[in-house]
């Protein structure tokens, strides 16, 4: 499969600056690195740039709540991401920030387009404001009762319990979550990026085949219910960009966040001399790609997009939106260790271990990945140190021992070789389409065959004849040359096992192309082990030091509920790890506590709720076979299928309640910050349903 050589300029989410890297970012990130890398070794031009999502509300008042300036807290996590992105190989040619130069002149620019073009409109809102805090209070600072069904504990834009939307200033007994007051309305004159303009473009760009089709039919239920004003601007106080010629007006961190994929590449090519018009023009000719959780999509492809083509900038070649990351079948928890940061993986673990089982599980569509630490284990070291680098291992003894480590002046099977050169092709397509798991399957098979082959000529018995030497020279340079074209195809998914191997065997080229030339003459190195294998006890110690950090982590490279669509007001989401974001209610006596009769239940059945974007219908098994139906506002943290069967605790004498999905028997009890982070509580084991929680 040959081609002309491509520029493509690759891209991931901006992770958020202000806490760690954990396995579930790394997804994304080595999805992406792996495809740029792949790009490269095939001669293209990969550009692959990144940078820290660095402004909002929630990283001013985590610095507030440290007692240091913004700055010094993004410059700290900045350095944290770098590290850990190195740690797993991430190969970013540029990394970067938001809060940069570049990326005020970047995003100062597009908003001047827009506005020149009319794009641009300023009305006055009434908005909530804490008179305590001094400040306008995003919707996801305010906490209440729900209007509609009485809910406690409610966001303020939408209810977890019935699923409800309303006005934040709709709430009954609503609090700040910054200081409890409670919130007054006030007027303030806000900046709209009048979405609507651009939908014949957008409906084009959108359907033409640069988006999954999964993420292509939602965006049509956004058309259908019409594209209303992007609200992009946010009061003082604020850390971020100030908006040209409106004092005390800041762009809200999504105008300018994904500004920051052009900002670091505007800084990457004046570092490098490059043309940015040439990359970034409307007639451009280069491509350009974005990898991106499924859960920012509308940002990514209608604002941004928009932005661009009303800027006059080229718009992406192609969307690229991957699933979530579970653990052992269930969402990533921290008192279970599988909320694992990247560094304490990388404390205990090879990286590389991490991006093949990544690798065989992803592919081009949406869908979730399940983490299985049992299949981990038995995947890697049977795949990678059982197939792939056992054939380097048998091999490279009787050379060493026998031949003065000189590899023969043949191939004993060019036949097989050739074969092996020929599958790259059909390995290379299942790359470039993002099918991962397909890629690495079919490695897998011819890593099998290798084996087998080594199996069949047998050299440990042709060595006992010395009459046979060059057969058993022959054999093993033919099992290195099959192991060289493995590793070239696996270079983009374990480049420091192939740089390694490349070293090894004094062949390091890894370009695709170099496949095609045997592995014959000259000499290899001495062996010495490439990888090694996974040791359960490595994998437990990793699982109680993830235990030992459970602080709160932010959930991705976004400050924004996933379940936000266009047509809703767009908002910040407070930190889940800065302190004292949740008021602690009134206290309550004994007494009433005492009343709660809270049971161990079974998740007999676990379905969606039609019509409701956050609930889900739960059967609970209590004691005689009772079973109660209950209404729970889990489905961002839970799937179905991975509810059912396992026990929670319910508070099982709460009045029934009456919602337009069906009646709700009970509740369920979970604790998080809300969204993905949300944790069903689970007893220990011995518990059974029925059985009361003392």
């Amino acid at each position: 499969m040959s081609e002309s050589p491509r520029k493509i300029l690759v891209t991931s989410a901006l992770p958020y600056a202000n806490g760690p890297i954990h396995i579930g970012h790394l997804v994304e990130y080595i999805q992406t690195d792996i495809w740029a890398r792949f790009q490269r070794a095939r001669g293209h031009e990969a550009i692959y740039v990144c940078a820290d999502d660095a402004h909002g509300t929630p990283i001013m008042l985590k610095a507030r709540a440290e007692g240091i300036e913004p700055e010094e807290l993004i410059a700290r996590v900045r350095r944290e991401h770098e590290a850990d992105f190195a740690g797993f190989l991430i190969g970013f040619d540029h990394y970067h920030s938001t809060h940069s130069d570049e990326n005020r002149y970047c995003a100062t620019f597009i908003y001047d387009a827009l506005k020149a073009g009319g794009h641009i409109a300023v009305r006055t809102i009434k908005q909530a404001y804490d008179p305590e805090a001094g400040m306008f209070l995003p919707d996801r600072f305010i906490k209440g009762t729900c209007p509609k069904c009485g809910a406690t504990d409610q966001y303020g834009d939408s209810c977890e319990a019935c699923g409800a939307t309303y006005s934040p200033m709709d709430l009954k007994d609503a609090v700040s979550a910054i200081s409890g007051a409670r919130p007054i309305a006030r007027d303030s004159e806000h900046h709209f990026f009048k979405l609507a303009d651009f939908e014949p473009f957008l409906r084009e760009w959108t359907g033409s085949g640069r988006l999954q089709s999964a993420i292509r039919n939602k965006l049509n239920e956004w058309f259908e219910t019409g594209l209303a004003d992007w609200d992009i601007s946010r009061d003082s106080p604020y850390f971020g960009f100030e908006i040209p010629g409106a004092p005390g007006k800041f762009f809200y961190v999504w105008l300018d966040a994904p500004v920051g994929y052009m900002a670091s590449f505007k800084a990457y090519a004046e570092k490098r001399q490059l043309d940015f018009d040439a990359w970034w023009g409307a007639e451009s000719d280069t491509e350009m790609y974005h990898f991106i959780g499924k859960d920012i999509a509308y940002f990514h492809t209608l604002f941004w997009p928009a932005m661009l083509h009303g800027a006059g900038f080229r718009t992406p070649t192609a969307v690229f939106c991957h699933g979530f990351l579970t653990v052992n079948g269930q969402k990533m928890s921290k008192s279970r260790g599988t909320f694992i940061r990247a560094r304490d993986y990388l404390d205990h673990l090879n990286p590389e271990a991490l991006r093949y089982y990544f690798a065989a599980k992803l592919g081009a569509g949406v869908d979730d990945i399940d983490l299985q630490m049992d299949d981990f284990v038995q995947r890697v070291n049977s795949d990678l140190v059982g197939k792939v680098v056992n054939i380097a291992s048998r091999c490279a003894g009787f050379l060493t021992k026998r031949f003065d480590s000189a590899l023969s002046d043949h191939l004993p099977r060019p036949d097989l070789h050739q074969q092996f050169v020929v599958a790259g092709d059909t390995i290379a397509r299942h790359y470039e389409a993002r099918e991962y798991s397909q890629a690495m399957r079919q490695i897998m098979a011819l890593a099998d065959q290798a084996n087998q082959y080594i199996d069949e000529a047998r050299p440990w018995v042709l060595a006992k004849d010395p009459a046979s030497a060059d057969d058993v020279q022959a054999i093993c340079t033919q099992g290195l040359d099959l192991f060289r074209i493995l590793t070239m195809y696996l270079a983009p998914v374990l480049p420091r096992l192939a740089e390694r191997a490349g070293r090894f065997l004094n062949r390091e080229d890894l370009a695709w192309a170099a496949r095609e030339e045997p592995l014959i003459g000259g000499t290899i190195r001495p062996y010495e082990p490439l990888m090694t294998r996974i040791e359960p006890s490595a994998v437990e110690a990793l699982l109680d030091a993830s235990r030992e950090h459970l602080a709160p982590t932010p959930t991705g490279p976004v400050d924004e509920p996933a379940t936000k669509t266009p047509n809703a007001a767009a908002v910040d989401t407070p930190d889940s790890g800065s302190p004292a974001m949740e008021p602690i209610a009134d206290t309550i006596d004994f007494e009433t506590f005492a009343r709660l009769d809270l049971r161990i239940a079974r998740i007999a059945a676990a379905e969606y709720v039609q019509g409701a974007d956050k609930l889900l219908r739960l059967t609970l098994e209590l004691t005689d076979g009772e079973q109660r139906q209950v209404f729970a506002g889990i489905r961002s943290a839970y799937t179905p299928e991975a509810l059912v069967g396992r026990l929670t605790v319910m508070v099982a004498n709460l009045a029934p309640r009456k919602m337009r999905f069906g009646v709700s028997e009970g509740m369920v009890l979970a604790a998080g910050p809300g969204g993905r982070d949300l944790f069903l509580l689970s007893p220990d084991a011995g518990a059974t349903p029925g059985m009361r929680v003392k």
